[in-house]
């Protein structure tokens, strides 16, 4: 194995951009892994010099541990990395876990939902099939406003507004000047037909859909009715692509009431992508579901 030097301790992606903590604690992880393997230690030799347990060495590598500057410090010692890449690590190690722009919305947050927004922040490719509304991260305030009002009609005020903020912050990363973040949304044509809010609410947001399939990191498609049967009806859907050498957190989100479900297998990643490229394939072209919003505002 090659000598792995200080120059390549930086916490980018092969794209130049900047990790943001799930994926920096992968990268250093792998990092620390590859001197293991490079100084020909096991996991359990390097556990038992640092006071650590197997299991928790394992974690670190993969990513899935908090990193401690201090555990840092003795796993390298125990591998014999130099002084100079060793404080590069443990400054990154610190760097790994400072929390996301995310956690400021903790007191609205519920904790399945934070991993997502965590992964989707890291994410460079969105794929998501939504057959019943709008896109989170497409929808308009108003628009959010009478979806969480409708389905959760006891939520209070303050949760209320909290959440739209979310959406909004989750938004500005997408929207942000220079983001190469992709995102391909196919919505079945009863999502753009429901007037969630009222007239104005939903033209405001139909309006709203068509200046953002004029971007170029983002592609909307609706599945019209006249489809008839399509690879989408079994319900909705997210897969999130990561940046060159993460492929291997490539997943599928699935939202329910209650939580949520990750897919994290290949074959699981592998055929909801299929599905994906088939209900894209089923779908109106960008041009015609860009006709097809422009003719619902003129009738709202």
């Amino acid at each position: 194995m090659a000598a792995i030097s200080p120059e390549e301790t930086g916490f980018q992606a092969d794209d130049g951009l900047e990790l943001g903590p799930t994926l920096r604690r992968r990268q250093l992880g792998r990092k620390l892994r590859g001197y293991r393997e490079q100084a020909g230690r096991k996991v359990a030799e390097a556990a038992k010099y640092a006071g650590l347990r197997d299991a928790t060495v394992s974690r670190i590598e993969n990513g899935r541990h908090a990193i401690r500057p201090g555990n840092v410090r003795l796993l390298c010692q125990f591998y014999g990395v130099g002084a100079p890449t060793v404080d590069t690590l443990m400054r990154q190690a610190e760097e790994s876990n400072d929390r996301g722009w995310w956690t400021a919305f903790s007191d609205t947050l519920e904790d399945w939902f934070e991993t997502y927004v965590d992964l989707e922040s890291d994410a460079r490719e969105l794929l998501t099939y939504s057959p019943t509304l709008v896109d989170g991260l497409l929808q308009t305030p108003e628009y959010a406003l009478a979806v969480m009002q409708g389905g959760w009609p006891e939520i209070t005020k303050s949760d209320l507004h909290r959440s739209v903020e979310l959406r909004q912050a989750r938004q500005e990363k997408l929207h942000q000047r220079g983001s190469t973040k992709q995102l391909h949304v196919v919505f079945d044509e009863a999502v753009l037909r429901r007037v969630v809010g009222g007239p104005e609410v939903m033209r405001e947001q139909l309006e709203s859909l068509i200046e953002s399939a004029a971007k170029p990191n983002i592609t909307i498609q609706v599945i019209p009715f006249s489809a008839g049967a399509h690879a989408g009806m079994k319900g909705a859907f997210s897969v999130l692509r990561f940046p060159e050498g993460f492929e291997d957190m490539n997943s599928v989100y699935l939202e329910n009431q209650r939580g949520s479900v990750w897919q994290e297998r290949p074959n699981d990643v592998d055929h909801y992508s299929k599905v994906f490229e088939k209900v894209s394939e089923q779908a109106l072209s960008t041009s015609e579901t860009t006709e097809l919003m422009t003719s619902l505002v003129k009738h709202l």
